[in-house]
């Protein structure tokens, strides 16, 4: 009798100890996050600045305990900027990886193919940087959020710029994909309703995305009779297109130029001088730009981890993780339906101040930012930029009606 009582007390005491290691080793799981980018080819510098935000948040947030009390990481996938590669990564993170939530996204075309995926991944998604309306507008989603600037919002801006100039004739050049047709039909659009008597050329121009001569589309522009010139076209492609815009004598025209996309640190940091001077230049984040105690941090923090000042893709991918964890902790879990709802309407303090994910249609009111290309800084080895205006993310954005979403 007693050996058998000793017996099941060893059992019951080993299968305690069993459910307490479970329940230890469940507590200390960490909580994996999902990044989808394009890490190859001419675009993979937004991606590699993407994950350096993102490290130096996953970093922070684990020196001071983590979310939920679980640590994070981090695994990634090359979206290669082709919606098809981006949906397989998504369910490979969701399904193989067992990530809780997804952030990324660089092409707007990507994001088009891939949000109508997300109710049937359950988790949520915070877009960094592909910028077309419709994600948060007719293909919206209880599950896809943007923390980023989007066409609309910086297209009214631009607009604004624009109708302070004395430009009348206005043409584009972008890639020959959502983004580029999309940023002159809201610019246009936009600038048409404060300006009725400017002329919206018929000849535009939208190179492919990766295209590696730009000179015709160069040419074109220089022999009309465009007095103003929106262009869209970003990255890699951006630097082949102001190096070669240089050797054609394109910034020696009399014309208003606008580069919606122009102060990207990336780009800036490839260029240097090549960068020309006195040129409209937009970003959706300038690190010099906003006076808070959030940017200060993240400003040194980036600066000093990595030698140059943040881009708007990293301050992007940087506040996406925070509001991961504020989301989390709010909700009390990991769960991606639970996480998704506790976005919804949520403000959260960002390098660029208060970041609020509007309710209606999961685009965050933030700022764009507008200013001129001006002299090198001397320590940072990029254009500074001058005349720098930050306009009111509500607003320049959209009423929930006009953007078509329909949660």
């Amino acid at each position: 009798m007693k050996k058998t009582s000793m017996k099941k007390l060893l059992v019951a005491m080993t299968a305690a100890a069993t459910l307490g290691t479970a329940g230890t080793s469940y507590a200390e799981d960490p909580i994996q996050i999902g990044g989808i980018y394009i890490l190859s080819g001419s675009a993979a510098t937004y991606g590699e600045f993407a994950q350096k935000g993102i490290n130096l948040a996953v970093d922070e947030i684990n020196a001071s305990g983590g979310i939920l009390g679980r640590q994070v990481e981090m695994v990634y996938e090359d979206s290669q900027g082709k919606a098809s590669v981006a949906i397989q990564a998504a369910r490979k993170l969701v399904y193989s990886e067992g990530v809780e939530a997804l952030v990324g996204l660089d092409s707007s075309g990507v994001a088009q193919g891939m949000v109508p995926t997300m109710p049937e991944l359950q988790k949520p998604l915070i877009i960094t940087h592909a910028a077309t309306p419709d994600v948060t507008g007719k293909l919206c989603n209880p599950f896809t959020y943007r923390i980023s600037v989007n066409v609309a919002q910086n297209m009214k801006a631009a607009a604004l710029v624009a109708a302070e100039t004395d430009a009348t004739n206005w043409t584009t050049i972008g890639p020959d994909y959502a983004f580029g047709h999309q940023s002159w039909e809201f610019f246009g659009n936009y600038l048409k309703e404060i300006n009725p008597d400017v002329n919206l050329m018929s000849e535009t121009n939208f190179p492919r995305f990766g295209a590696e001569d730009f000179t015709p589309f160069i040419d074109r522009v220089m022999n009309s009779d465009a007095e103003g010139v929106l262009i869209s076209v970003w990255g890699g492609d951006l630097v082949n297109f102001i190096r070669q815009a240089n050797t054609r004598g394109f910034f020696d025209k009399d014309m208003e130029v606008m580069f919606t996309v122009g102060a990207a640190t990336e780009v800036l940091s490839a260029l240097g001088e090549e960068m020309p001077e006195g040129v409209h230049l937009s970003t959706r984040y300038w690190y010099d730009a906003y006076d808070n105690e959030v940017n200060d941090r993240f400003v040194k923090a980036y600066m000093d981890a990595y030698g140059t000042p943040p881009s708007y893709n990293a301050e992007g991918a940087y506040a996406a993780i925070y509001a991961y964890k504020q989301a989390m902790e709010a909700a009390g879990t990991t769960e991606g339906p639970a996480v998704a709802k506790a976005l919804s309407g949520m403000s959260m303090e960002a390098p660029n101040g208060t970041v609020t994910f509007r309710a209606g249609d999961h685009q965050a009111m933030v700022s764009p930012n507008w200013g001129v290309s001006g002299p090198m800084h001397a320590e940072h080895g990029i254009r500074t930029l001058t005349n720098l205006q930050i306009f009111d993310g509500e607003k320049v954005a959209r009423t929930i009606e006009e953007t078509g979403c329909k949660l």
